[in-house]
């Protein structure tokens, strides 16, 4: 199920993003880019493992990892987390540990575009993709 999400995806609507980054101590100066950037993601899959690179003129990240086995993540916001990425239906959901906190992404394909759920404590933003 992997499959349907493997593709290059370049972001075209954002939602509550600045609030979401504002939650997670992201400093002023990189939440202004963070909200201005759009960001192109590639997701493909290379034997068991899973990649998902995030490319944009401010940062590129890179993750590799196997659905379900805990990995670490260097965060484009600098955060270091103990990151779990498993499949539930057709929803690949991604949750990033640190310091006692916890963050969530759901991303589903929806009428062909790639929908990114966030939800830190009680803010939720969301991101849309489509296929670039």
């Amino acid at each position: 199920m992997v499959e349907a999400f493997c593709a290059t995806w370049k972001l075209v609507h954002s939602d509550n993003f600045d609030d979401y980054m504002k939650a997670l101590g992201v400093g002023f100066a990189t939440r202004q880019v963070g909200n201005v950037t759009k960001p192109t993601v590639v997701i493909r899959q290379d034997g068991d493992q899973v990649v998902i690179q995030t490319q944009s003129t401010f940062k590129n990240t890179e993750i590799s990892f196997s659905l379900g086995e805990e990995f670490d993540e260097a965060t484009a916001d600098d955060r270091n987390c103990r990151t779990t990425v498993t499949l539930e239906g057709d929803q690949l959901i991604q949750v990033q540990k640190w310091d006692g906190k916890e963050t969530k992404f759901v991303r589903e394909i929806k009428d062909g575009k790639l929908v990114m759920n966030l939800t830190f404590e009680d803010i939720h933003a969301v991101r849309t993709y489509e296929k670039a």
